[in-house]
This record gives C-alpha cells, structure tokens and sequence, in this order.
C-alpha cells in the first residue's frame, strides 16, 4: 500500500481550502518581516529649524534675536478706534518709574488715547479728576458742539479735529472742553521737546503727565470749572438700559482700577530692583486683570497698562519675562505688539531650563488662543513663533500632557486645515510654509501619546497631512516631519488602518522617494511607512504594487543604497578600519536596504503581486547580491530579511521563476549562512532550502555538500522552529527513494521519534510533518524492527498515546486554543498517524504471549 509522498512546501491548487488548510496558514510559510522604527536624535538646542533644516539661513526667520521695550509699538497698544488717527512724526516716550517714593507712577500717553477721549455720561465722568498742573497748559479744546461725531457703542469716540495736523492741534482747543485735564494732558504730552520728556522721566513727571491714580478735588486749581464735564453736543448709538449699563461698567472698571490695579502698579515701581518680587507683582497684577474681567482689548486703562509691562521687559530675566508675556497676550494685543509678545514666549520657551516655571505658569493657554482666534494671514509671522515656542513646550512631557488635555491636537489640525487652504501661487504661502514646519514637529511629538493619537484619527489627521505632503512637496523640512509622524503612528493598527484607506498616499509616497531619493532620513522613513502598510494589509499591497513605478522606484532606491554600502565598505578597507566589522547598528545605507527588502518581503505575501516578484529579475539578483556581498556577520538584519525574501519568493513555483532560474546560485549562497554562528540565519537558510528541496537540483546539492547531516542535527536543538524546518527538508529527500537511507545512517530516525515526543501534543503541525517523514522513510517497509530500529517499540507507544484524544487533547486550555488543537489533531495529524502505526503493527512481530498453568 504505496502513498504517493508529496513535497513538504507544496504549492497551493485552486480549490476551495479546507478548515486545516486554513490554520496551516498560521504557520505563515510565506512570512512578513518586522523592523526597527528609524531612530531620530533629539536635538542639542532648540531651534524654529534643526541642525538638519533645508533651509538657508539666509532663507528662513531666525532662532535667536534681541527683544527690548521699543520692540513694542505704543500706537498700536490702543483700543481700536473706529477713526483712523494721522501718523505722528515721532515715537511715543516708553514709561519710566519715578525716583521720588511719594511720587506716583508717572505715564506718558499717545496722543488721542481713543479710550481716554471717549465721551461718557457725567456719572462716569466723576471718575476723572484733573492733575495739579492742569492749567499748565493754556490751549483751547474743541467746543461740544463743533465737529460732532457719532460713537459706536463698541468703540471709544474720537473726535474729526484730532485728525488735523498736530501743530494746530494745540490752538484748537478750549477751556469749556468735555474732556478732562487727564485727556488735555494726553494731546499735548506729544509735542513737549524732547528734553522736557527726559526731565519729566528723571523724577518731575508730575509737572507734565497726568497721575494715575486721580486726584481728589483739593488739588484742582482755585477757580477751574468741575472736572465733571457736560454732555451737551456728544452723541450715543446707545439709549436706556443699554447705556446706563455701559456707564456703571465704566464706573465699577474705574473704581476696580485705583483700588485694585494701582496699588500693584506702585509695587512694580518699588521692587524694580528685585526680580523676585517684580515676578510676584506681576503673577498679582495678572490675578487682579482676571478677577476684574478686564483681560483684553476693551480695559479703559489698557494702553497705561501696557506701557509699563513693555518697559520691564528690558529687565533681563525669564522668569518675569515669562510674566509679562502672559499678561501683554492677555490683553490681546495685535500687529507689531503681538508680534513682540510671541517672540518673548518663543525667548523663554527656547531655553529647555525654563520648563519647570513655564509649567507652573499657564502660557501655554495664552499661546493657544493666539492661534484660536488671531487672523492667520494677517500675523503669520507673529503664528511663527507662537508655534515655535509651543513645539519647544512639546519637548516637555509634562507640557505634551497638558496640550493634549487642553485640545491641542484638535486645534493644530484646524490650523493646518487653514494653511492648507493657501494655494501655491498666494503670497503667504511660502511663510506660512515655516509655520507648518512647527506645527508638524509639534504633532510628531504629540503624536507619542496614546490620547493623541486617538485624536489625530478622530479628527481626519490622515486626509489633512496628505494634503500638506502634496502641497509642501518641494519643502523637505515639512515633508520629513510629516513623515515622521507617519513613521510614528503607522506603528499602530487603528492609524495604518486608516493610512492604508488613504488611496492617495502611496503615490505621495512614491513621488516623495523619486524626488529625495538620496535623502537617507527621507527616504528611510517612507519606507519603513511602507513596510508597515504592507505588513498585515493585502489589500495596501495590492494597491501600491499597481502604483504605476512602483516596483521600479524600489529596484532604483536598491541600487543607489547598495553602491552606497558598497563604497562604504570599501572606504573602511582602504583606511583599514576594523570598528565596522561588528557593527552595533546597521549603517544608514544598510538601513535604507533593511526596510526595502521589508517593503517587497511583505508585498509578496499577496498571491499575484508575489508572483510577479518572483518573475521580476532585478529584484531576485538584488537579493542574492546581498547574500553574495555580506555576510551575518557584517549586518545580521538586512542578511536574514534577504533570505527571508527569497524564502517567501520561491513559494510561487512556475516557468517564468527567477528564483527557480538562480536556485543553484542561492543554494551555494544559503551554504555560507547555513555554516555561521547565528541561529536565526541558520534556520532561516533552512526554511529556503525546504522550499526549494521540492527541486530535484537541490536535493541533489543537499546531498552533495552533505547538509542532510546538518539538517538532522539540526532535530537535537530542542527548538520547534527549528526542527519544523529541518524535518520539512528531510521530508522532502525522503520522496527520492534514493535518499532515504540517509535516516538510519545518521541517526534520525531516533532523533525524530524524540522530537515527536517532546513537541507532539504542542505543536500537531510539527507532529504531523515527522509522520509524514516517516511514512515516506518506511515505503518499502518489510520488517518494522529493521526498517525503525531499536526505536520502534518506543514509536508504537508514542503514536498509540498520541492518538488517545483524551490523552493527546487538554481541555483544560482556552476554548478557542482547544478548537484549534483538535481540529489540527483531528484533520491532519490523526489520518496520517493511524496509517503510520497501522504500516508499524502490520510489520511487527511482537513476542509470544507466555501462558502460566
């Protein structure tokens, strides 16, 4: 009773498969291949563009920069007036603090302070009170009922004549003005010469500038008319309630201001020596804005405020400059100011010993509303460096935690969702091309925490970097930071998932490696992407194998990294370098060849896609060359990937094989790997011969060059693999009747009898593959005893107790692993096992029964 013997990797016919055939797969014959995620150092400074940036100097916004108090514009520290104002012909003096320790806080102020001139109601103007040297000055005010204007309920009033030109301003104005003496003083604080601001800076400020905190009617001038104005000839958008509403606001801000406020101003004054209690006043004065509600642009006092916080930023310290951008972002402020205001935060943030006061403190919330609600065009570069100082933040896991927590991740989305809507051809595109640089490396580094990667899937991240890649295409720096957070989060199944339902992305991807194609941190990480897609996808195999190029693109990359490898090989040789010989990580052109060969080990798992590899040419030789030119030794990973491949390749048996036209070739090369010191190399040699031992030539080889010997001892190395893939080559030799012999020779048959036992109830497909080998061995069977030896009494035992369901089968493991175990046990294992111990008893003579009378 002859079976006909069948290869132990025999190809697959089309038929429907059956439940075993199923769960053989488990075994995965044709293998995917797992690699380290590229490794990207952390950078020694922080900067808005790395070491490794693209960019120019010359051709980008710089890292470092000095910041002083006339980086701010006072004129543009106002609330927005719904009158335009003419320009001045000089700047605004900046605030200092009076010597004098009874003196109050003397401010200059622009000129037409829309918030100081806006008409009010006599009971908000109450609240005012004129300086002691409000006669001082003896110009005339416009009268109430010349040059009306009508205010918006939103905005402070101002009137036509302010606009004139400024040297009639001063004659302009009368004693019978609506406005206070705070406001006279104001106008005419612009035209007082220069030497006269510096005295009024050095300690006699109260001769000229109005005092903050208003004074009490004891010192008007004998004889002046109330400091309450009329209304008379002024006019409101707002009646009733609404504007008795918007006069007891005004009051309750302004009464808020001198009991509150300016005692905290007086400090800063004081201590403006003393950092530590600067920083104090200030942590006060932002603590006092907030519980006032006067954050923001519509606070009276506004401009007054803003004057000192720019001049203490001439104080160099951290600390209080982190204060003070804090509380100028708060007030929202915008042009120039805003710009300063960012560039301060960036300051701060780019020292990495500034995270632990930037965490006690809550910045990040005022960066973030930047680019909530400021106009992107309009302060793009101001966006620059606001995201630049929140990547910085990133670099820290506590901040990272923070910004997940506060929607950060949501919020950076929406952002490139606006920058992706600026088109090439607009003006701002380039600009805004270095703001996407800090926000993709910000993403990068959210993209570590689990929450956030949640998020970036929830809110389309996919579809939107996709975008951006097309786009920036000729911008490496956001290109390579795109593509990290790819590499990043393609790690993870939900994300490749949704990566691979991006149809898009391959051909990005492809475009991407043609046009860097020599940018090894490119190009290392798209692979690697690449490879992850096409890790556990058939469907992303199919569709970038049928990416027009594609295989092209691979071999291209190939051949340049190789010559690379080569040259480098070759520049250690001539300098006679031995550190490269053993290697701790593989160099970067062996590392681009790692995750190449990954890229095409995975794709030839699909059954159409795998096949035409197998027939491709280019791509069998690249392979056997790295088995030709390296050795295990040299690069362990890109060697066992190579044979991995060809593993996988050689499954596919048809005409057009390269694999079957080279398979001599890769069996001499497959030699050199199968005689080195490395285990994984050795069974991976191993599983290639299984396959290709279906071919005649190569049992043949196998025979010649005695690697039958190394694959029965191969059994002794108490290792499943291991013996599965030494046995399914042995198996294969045992269909050349010729060869069987070779067995008993060498002792194998007792060292699979020991695999069977040691391995059988826990691997049925090994269990199966020795009785099968078995079964070919034992064709021309004629006595059991000389066909197994001394090991068939030992066999007979083993298969009747293997075959003894409740024996061979714990239920006691999980349900789903029970079903496995028994459906293999039962479909593959049981047929073959009875055949081969009914084959046994039937040849066996077992002694005489011994009957006692």
């Amino acid at each position: 009773n002859t079976q006909n013997a069948e290869p132990f990797y025999r190809l697959s016919v089309p038929k429907q498969k059956t439940s075993s055939e199923i769960i053989n797969e488990a075994r995965n014959v044709l293998r995917t291949v797992r690699t380290r995620r590229p490794f990207t150092p952390t950078e020694d400074q922080r900067k808005l563009f790395g070491s490794g940036s693209s960019r120019a100097p010359q051709n980008r916004p710089p890292s470092v920069f000095s910041l002083h108090a006339s980086s701010f514009d006072l004129a543009e520290s106002r609330p927005v007036s719904g009158v335009r104002l003419s320009p001045l012909d000089h700047k605004p003096v900046l605030v200092t603090f009076a010597k004098d320790e009874d003196s109050f806080i003397s401010l200059p102020k622009p000129p037409a302070d829309a918030a100081e001139v806006r008409k009010v109601s006599s009971a908000r103007a109450r609240l005012f009170r004129r300086t002691s040297q409000g006669n001082f000055l003896s110009a005339k005010m416009v009268p109430p009922d010349q040059n009306e204007e009508e205010l918006d309920p939103e905005e402070p009033a101002v009137m036509n004549n302010l606009c004139r030109n400024n040297n009639n301003c001063l004659a302009e104005q009368r004693s019978n003005t609506p406005f206070n003496d705070e406001s006279r003083q104001l106008i005419c604080n612009e035209h007082i010469s220069r030497s006269e601001r510096d005295d009024s800076l050095k300690g006699t400020a109260g001769k000229f500038l109005f005092q903050l905190r208003g004074e009490s009617d004891q010192m008007k001038k004998p004889g002046t008319r109330s400091s309450w104005p009329r209304m008379t000839g002024w006019k409101r958008r707002v009646t009733g309630l609404e504007d008795e509403t918007r006069i007891n606001e005004s009051e309750e801000e302004e009464i808020f201001w001198q009991r509150k406020i300016l005692p905290i101003l007086h400090e800063l004054e004081k201590v403006e020596d003393n950092i530590e209690n600067l920083c104090l006043a200030c942590t006060k004065l932002y603590q006092a804005l907030n519980e006032g509600n006067i954050l923001g642009k519509r606070f009276k006092r506004r401009s007054v405020l803003l004057k000192i916080l720019y001049k203490l930023v001439d104080i160099d310290s951290d600390p209080l400059c982190l204060k003070l951008a804090k509380i100028i972002l708060a007030m929202k402020v915008d042009g120039k100011n805003l710009l300063s205001a960012c560039k301060l935060a960036f300051k701060i943030c780019r020292n990495e010993k500034n995270d632990y006061i930037i965490q006690n403190d809550r910045l990040l919330d005022c960066l973030l509303e930047v680019l909530r609600t400021e106009d992107l065009q309009k302060n793009n570069e101001a966006f620059l460096y606001c995201m630049g100082a929140i990547k910085f933040m990133s670099g820290n896991a506590v901040l990272l935690n923070e910004m997940v927590n506060k929607g950060a991740v949501e919020m950076l989305l929406q952002l490139m969702k606006q920058i992706n809507n600026i088109k090439e051809n607009d003006t701002y595109f380039s600009n805004l091309g270095h703001l996407l640089v800090q926000l993709t490396a910000t993403l990068r580094n959210l993209a570590d925490l689990p929450p956030a990667r949640c998020q970036l899937i929830s809110s389309g991240a996919v579809s939107e970097l996709c975008v951006a890649l097309e786009q920036r295409m000729n911008d490496k720096d956001v290109c390579t930071y795109i593509v990290r957070i790819f590499s990043k989060l393609s790690s993870y199944d939900d994300f490749c998932a949704a990566l691979a339902d991006c149809s898009r992305c391959y051909i990005l991807f492809l475009a991407l490696l043609n046009k860097h194609q020599k940018q090894q941190d490119l190009v290392i990480r798209i692979v690697f992407i690449l490879g992850n897609l096409t890790e556990k996808n058939n469907q992303a195999r199919e569709q970038f194998f049928k990416e027009r190029g594609s295989v092209n693109t691979l071999i291209s990359l190939f051949q340049t990294y190789h010559e690379l490898d080569l040259n480098a090989q070759k520049w250690y040789r001539e300098r006679g370098r031995e550190e490269k010989k053993h290697p701790k990580h593989p160099s970067e052109a062996e590392d681009v060849l790692i995750k190449l060969i990954r890229v095409l080990a995975n794709l030839s798992i699909h059954p159409s896609v795998g096949a035409a590899l197998a027939a491709a040419h280019h791509v069998v030789e690249l392979l056997v060359t790295v088995l030709e030119y390296k050795s295990v030794d040299d690069c362990e990973e890109l060697v066992i990937n190579a044979a991995t491949t060809i593993n996988n390749l050689s499954y596919y048996k048809m005409k057009s094989s390269a694999v079957q036209d080279k398979k001599l070739h890769i069996a001499e090369m497959l030699l050199k790997l199968l005689m080195s010191n490395n285990m994984d190399g050795v069974v991976e040699a191993v599983r290639v011969f299984g396959n290709l031992s279906q071919y005649h030539e190569i049992c043949d080889f196998i025979m010649q060059k005695k690697i039958y010997k190394f694959m029965i001892a191969l059994l002794d190395a108490k290792n499943q693999d291991v013996c599965f893939s030494a046995c399914g080559v042995l198996l294969n030799l045992t269909v050349d009747k010729n060869k069987r012999g070779i067995l008993m020779e060498e002792g194998g048959i007792g060292k699979l009898v020991d695999c069977l036992q040691d391995f059988g109830p826990a691997d049925w497909q090994l269990a199966c593959l020795i009785c099968k080998t078995l079964w070919n061995y034992s064709e021309n069977i004629t006595s059991a005893a000389l066909c197994f030896g001394e090991d068939t009494d030992a066999l007979l035992v083993l298969l009747t107790s293997l075959l003894d369901e409740e024996l061979a089968l714990d239920y006691s493991l999980d349900t789903d692993l029970t079903d496995y175990q028994k459906l293999y046990w039962e479909r593959e294992f049981k047929p073959v096992a009875e055949k081969l111990l009914g084959r046994i008893q039937s040849h066996h003579s077992f002694p005489p029964t011994v009957t006692i009378t």
